[in-house]
């Protein structure tokens, strides 16, 4: 255990901190998943609602991720590559409807 004020307050502000980066980590990995699952649902039945459904869920994983480069929580370069392969998965499935 910690000795002096300062490291205890290190303690406490390092648990906040790792609290914080878990539950944006977390809800990056959420909405990634339910932008692929639209995908897959847009994929199997191809309809204006849900077309919409896949950019809405797109537009929520690029906003979390974003959010989560801004304070902190992922390295630019990392949130340029989750947003990239989103894009990527996007496109490939259009070519393929198309």
């Amino acid at each position: 255990m910690a000795n002096t004020k300062s490291a205890i307050k290190r303690i406490r502000v390092a648990e906040r901190n790792r609290l914080r980066n878990k539950a944006y980590k977390s809800a990056v990995k959420t909405l990634t998943k339910r932008y692929h699952e639209a995908i897959a649902a847009h994929e199997a039945s191809p309809s204006e609602e849900s077309s919409k459904l896949v950019q809405q869920s797109m537009s929520a994983a690029v906003s979390k991720i974003d959010k989560a480069v801004k304070r902190g929580v992922l390295h630019k370069n990392a949130g340029a590559r989750r947003k990239s392969r989103l894009a990527k998965l996007l496109k490939s499935q259009e070519a393929v409807s198309a």
